[in-house]
């Protein structure tokens, strides 16, 4: 099993908007990505900064998934990609 981490700049005076982004578009197309286990997506406390954990059950996927996060938002969302990376899952709680 592999993780993608991915990292974004969120603009915090469209935080309902960044939301809603994630809710409608970017949950329910990442379900649908082949090898899809799990997905947790946080915020920071000031609302600038997201972090997304996407579970896949290859590296491959976990590759293709981050490739895919790579391309980054629509043009004019309320949030900014900075970064995917891959990772070996080596453990769980």
């Amino acid at each position: 099993m592999h993780g993608v981490v991915v990292t974004v700049e969120i603009d915090a005076q469209r935080a309902d908007e960044a939301r809603e982004l994630l809710n409608t578009f970017t949950v329910p197309t990442v379900k649908e990505v082949p090898g899809f286990i799990s997905g947790t997506w946080m915020r920071s406390a000031n609302g600038t900064r997201g972090r997304g954990v996407v579970l896949l059950d290859s590296e491959d996927a976990a590759n293709s998934m981050a490739g895919q996060a790579a391309q980054g938002p629509p043009e004019g969302a309320p949030v900014k990609f900075v970064s995917a990376e891959v990772f070996e899952v080596v453990a769980q709680a």
